[in-house]
């Protein structure tokens, strides 16, 4: 980290808790060989380290939080990788969205496409609209028309070719009481309705019941983005949902959400429902499919909910199949929530080091859980030409179930 990005001001408050949290770092370098950004740009502000140092001068007021300084902080992409690695236990997300909330919103944060995605309903109007004037036919003609470092760019890339499923539901038009309730989210209401159905299905065979909550956003993009007051409100949607759900877990099939719910609901077990089919997979029977499939494992899934391993224990019961698992870490699809709107071409940087590894293992379907990952990943797939479908993994796991006799 260069001196000059540390100008000196006394404008800032200290903030004890942010300069508590930078203190646990010893400085010993182990998180600079995982961290994504380090290897994208060899450069020591762009990796947890020299992010903690700017945290700490940020939290006792030492320096002035400018665009070249905080642009290091904006570039993160919250994967986690150095928590795993790291020997003091350093509590990095938590010190990551500390100072993002004493930094505020970051200048180049799209508010008008956040705000959309946000709003399920609307989004999935839009969508129907865009489907009939055949937008997905010419949305990438469109899209090369504008600056690579355009946001709409990136999110016109990323638009799915095919029409929405219907929002999932449960079996029953209402489950009173279910011991499990389902958080269906906001984008992934629209684009992930698929699996969540799947969820849903599995879930039922392995005999529980499940209630599905309203869709809106949990507040992550607002959370990571330093808008904690957008952050707050969504927190508050999500306790008065879950107090009203009488359930005793919640569920979600998004990774990159469950973090955040966890951190709106203290004491309650938030977690992947994989976790619980896989203890559970005895009971459930499984057609053969002779196929081999590239597993991606998003950072959130083996970072935050820790449910990588039960995920491919229950793919490794559908006979036949075939997992290549793409190699980490530092690896990461460069999505990162807002990240691949904000930043399109650093995104895009990461995603085809991802890409080059599916390519490389000539397997026709890609298998992700988080669906910003895998919308990046397939808008990469398309631009780089590669024949391969992309799925949750729990929708193969739903489409090789066999039914109860």
């Amino acid at each position: 980290m260069t001196d000059m990005l540390l100008e000196k001001s006394q404008e800032l408050p200290a903030t004890g808790r942010l300069a508590e949290l930078a203190d646990q770092c010893v400085q010993c370098g182990l998180c600079l060989p995982v961290c994504p950004t380090y290897a994208l740009d060899g450069n020591e502000a762009e990796s947890p380290r020299g992010r903690i140092a700017i945290a700490a001068a940020l939290a006792r007021g030492q320096v002035e939080a400018g665009p070249a300084l905080r642009l290091h902080l904006d570039h993160c992409l919250g994967c986690l990788n150095c928590e795993a690695v790291c020997p003091a236990d350093v509590r990095y997300a938590e010190l990551l969205v500390e100072t993002r909330s004493l930094l505020g919103p970051a200048p180049r944060r799209p508010q008008h496409l956040l705000s959309l995605a946000k709003r399920p309903a609307r989004m999935r109007a839009l969508r129907r609209i865009a489907g009939w004037l055949g937008l997905p036919r010419w949305k990438n003609r469109l899209a090369r028309r504008l600056p690579p470092a355009s946001p709409w760019r990136a999110a016109l890339l990323s638009l799915p070719a095919t029409a929405p499923a219907a929002p999932v539901q449960t079996s029953r038009p209402r489950v009173e009481n279910a011991p499990l309730a389902l958080f269906p989210g906001c984008i992934a209401s629209i684009d992930d309705a698929e699996a969540q159905r799947a969820a849903v299905t599995l879930l039922e065979a392995a005999g529980f019941q499940v209630s599905v909550l309203p869709a809106f956003c949990c507040g992550a993009l607002d959370l990571h983005g330093g808008a904690i007051a957008a952050a707050t409100h969504a927190a508050d949607q999500v306790r008065q949902v879950w107090q009203a759900s009488g359930a005793t877990q919640l569920l979600s099939v998004t990774p990159g959400c469950v973090g955040t719910l966890r951190r709106a609901l203290p004491g309650v077990r938030v977690s992947d429902p994989v976790e619980l089919l896989a203890a559970h997979v005895e009971v459930l029977r499984f057609r053969p499919l002779a196929r081999r499939v590239a597993v991606h494992l998003p950072c959130t899934q083996i970072n935050v909910t820790r449910s990588d391993a039960a995920l491919l224990r229950l793919l490794g019961h559908i006979p036949e199949l075939q997992l290549s698992v793409l190699p980490r870490p530092p690896h990461c699809c460069g999505a990162a929530g807002s990240h691949l709107l904000e930043y399109p071409e650093r995104a895009a940087r990461l995603r085809d080091q991802t890409l080059q590894q599916v390519a490389s293992l000539k397997t026709s379907v890609l298998l992700s859980s988080n669906i910003g990952c895998r919308l990046h990943l397939a808008a990469g797939l398309g631009e780089l030409s590669l024949e391969c479908a992309h799925q949750h993994p729990l929708t193969l796991l739903a489409q090789q179930l066999e039914p109860p006799h």
